[in-house]
């Protein structure tokens, strides 16, 4: 049972990657698209999908550090492990 979870843990982070890359390119390439047959321009595609791939490997980047360590100092605490107390 135990080896289960791990296994469904590990898709479950493996998905959240791909969402987590694939979804800003996306949005940001149909919206580049949008603004280039709005404007009848050529170029609003290209420049959102590469922001949408800098937005999807920023993603990757906070997901993988959040799920590695490393974001203590960021989510309010003062830079303490769980269970560790300040030094009077």
């Amino acid at each position: 049972m135990k080896q289960k979870k791990t296994v469904y843990r590990a898709l479950v982070t493996i998905s959240q990657f791909g969402i987590n890359m694939l979804v800003p390119i996306f949005l940001c390439f149909f919206v580049g698209l949008f603004l280039d047959r709005k404007m009848g321009t050529s170029c609003f595609m290209i420049l959102f999908f590469f922001m949408g791939a800098l937005a999807g490997f920023r993603n990757i980047y906070l997901l993988a550090r959040r799920i590695y360590g490393g974001t203590e100092e960021r989510a309010g605490h003062g830079g303490r492990r769980k269970g560790q107390k300040d030094n009077p």
